[in-house]
């Protein structure tokens, strides 16, 4: 049997370009406690690349109990009630 040498042209779809002026998403829980210890994490290693820092408070995070993730979950909440909000804004400015 003799392989196809062809390679397989695919036909990209033309996505849309972004609206610089679109609200920024809201963020999760776990990306405000990330925000809040990266340096605290950075200057407990201070070697430690961004890869690794990254690993790092994912396995605290993992750790936490669901009352210590509480404050960040609130944050989360609020964050996309705003998203919410200025995308509903920006809609209605739209039409």
């Amino acid at each position: 049997m003799a392989k196809d040498t062809k390679k397989d042209t695919k036909v990209s779809a033309k996505r849309q370009k972004k609206d610089p002026n679109a609200p920024k998403r809201g963020l999760s829980a776990y990306m405000f406690f990330s925000q809040a210890n990266r340096n605290k994490v950075k200057e407990e290693n201070p070697d430690a690349t961004f890869g690794q820092l990254g690993k790092i408070l994912g396995q605290k995070w993992k750790e936490m109990s669901d009352e210590e993730k509480k404050p960040y979950h609130h944050q989360a909440e609020k964050d996309k009630a705003r998203y919410e909000a200025e995308k509903a804004k920006t809609v209605s400015h739209d039409i």
